[in-house]
């Protein structure tokens, strides 16, 4: 059989977050593209990641409520957990965004959609079941994988992935997870509120990337409700059992009925014969530069296969620098560092530019600023006053990141992420009038509290004092 060539203005290999915000951007501005997908349409966010995970932390927060309700007045009630009907849910959320990813909506748009594997064959061709797609340039947008380690008896060992406990539908007995970075930590718990028990092992301290005076704030709330977590052990081994499994780390041996591997992500790369098309990578990824163009100019990366910050809406943002690169020829730098992300366990954990150890590493000049949620009259209202805001500036008050543990911490974060895209100082939140009462004036009275040493020093009455002379 004759393969079919086709020629296209772009081809886009990987339908995933990224590739999709490409090629439906691309195709609406009228050009003739090609998307390749070898796997589900909506890649890992949709169907094994962001989607069901915040789908089953919706579900365990609603058993957890029910246990909860004393302190409004309202009995504690133990919930009946049906998991297979908790997994229906999962599902049926799925199945209500894959419409906007699917392959029907894009052929709508005008994109060629390729359901196979991509190959490429030279620097400026793809190779995808019968068809050669010729193009003027590609960008790769592949995704990741879950990372496996190499760990004695792993292979041997039933387990799984973020990729696989999605179609689990029995509640675990005990539920052992290697790795406590955000996945691990959610999935944790989430399956500790449905009623499993939860180890988590980790080989140095859970969520380290994380600024550690706010992980301790959700290492606490874990370990309260039941979540065992130890850290500073690295796994030695794993072994079947006939109720399960064991994992002997740190010198102790954890039993358990279920094994999940959450230790990170690996670009993909694999079959793609980056070779042939000129292309450089390594073991972290495609190698990019600030325009997330490849060593082959007309080939782009976007998203986790880069390596980087591995997330889905990082991935819509390389999306947009593609767009203007390609498409309206405007060079457009890649500024990702300034992304922010959250773990979406319960206090949320949210985080955006530099940690204090980060900026104290860099400067000698710099200024912290804190506020307490207990000081939060929405949140002593919603009896969840667990958390803080924290904010750190250079001595100006250029703002250089922030944190905040708490109740809807992944909302709270957006006007500090946006105060650090546009280079504002820390005045920028104490001009803001803010709703009362809400959550976010917790922001603007961390930014008040970044004056109070000067507002109310001794200089600063004498000056008072001074100035009433005027009176």
């Amino acid at each position: 059989m004759m393969p079919e060539i086709i020629n296209a203005d772009l081809c886009v290999i990987g339908a995933g977050s990224g590739g999709l915000s490409v090629a439906a951007g691309a195709a609406q501005l009228g050009r003739n593209v090609v998307l390749i997908e070898k796997g589900a349409m909506g890649g890992d966010c949709l169907n094994t990641g962001c989607v069901p995970s915040k789908a089953l932390i919706a579900a365990a927060a609603r058993a957890h409520e029910m246990r909860s309700a004393k302190q409004f007045g309202i009995s504690n009630v133990e919930p009946q957990v049906d998991f297979a009907a908790v997994m229906d849910h999962v599902n049926g959320v799925i199945a209500a965004i894959a419409p906007i990813d699917s392959q029907e909506r894009f052929e709508g748009l005008g994109v060629t959609v390729l359901r196979e594997h991509a190959s490429f064959t030279g620097p400026r061709q793809v190779k995808a079941g019968q068809a050669i797609v010729n193009a003027k340039h590609f960008v790769i947008a592949t995704g990741s994988t879950p990372f496996i380690p190499q760990i004695e008896g792993l292979s041997e060992t039933p387990h799984l992935t973020n990729e696989t406990i999605f179609e689990n539908r029995f509640l675990p007995d005990h539920l052992v997870i290697i790795g406590g970075g955000p996945i691990g930590v959610e999935l944790a718990q989430a399956h500790r509120r449905l009623g499993a028990d939860v180890t988590i092992v980790e080989g140095a301290a859970i969520l380290n990337k994380d600024d550690p005076e706010l992980v301790e704030v959700l290492r606490n709330q874990l370990t309260n409700e039941g979540v065992t977590i130890i850290e500073n052990a690295l796994v030695q081994s794993v072994a079947p059992t006939a109720n399960g499994i064991s994992v002997n780390a740190g010198g102790e041996t954890i039993n358990g009925s279920h094994l999940l591997v959450a230790v990170g992500r690996k670009a993909t790369v694999d079959g793609l014969n980056l070779e042939a098309a000129g292309v450089d990578y390594d073991r972290k990824g495609v190698a990019v530069d600030k325009r997330l163009r490849t060593s082959n100019k007309r080939i782009y990366a976007i998203g986790d296969v880069i390596g980087g910050r591995q997330f889905t809406h990082v991935a819509g943002y390389h999306a947009s620098i593609i767009i203007r690169n390609i498409l309206f020829k405007a060079p457009s730098a890649n500024r990702d560092a300034l992304a922010p992300w959250v773990t979406y366990a319960d206090p949320e954990l949210a985080h955006t530019g530099l940690t204090e150890e980060q900026a104290r590493a860099q400067s000698n000049g710099v200024k912290v600023a804190r506020w307490a949620f207990e000081e939060n009259d929405r949140a002593q209202a919603e009896r969840d006053t667990k958390g803080l805001v924290k904010v750190v500036t250079d001595k100006s008050g250029k703002i250089l990141g922030a944190s905040i543990v708490g109740r809807h911490a992944g909302d709270l974060i957006q006007p500090w992420s946006l105060a650090l895209a546009n280079g504002l100082k820390i005045n920028a939140f104490t001009s803001t009038i803010a709703p009362y009462p809400t959550r976010g004036e917790a922001s603007k009275r961390a930014a008040g509290a970044w004056y109070t040493p000067t507002l109310f020093s001794n200089r600063t009455r004498k000056l008072v004092s001074l100035l009433s002379i005027f009176d």
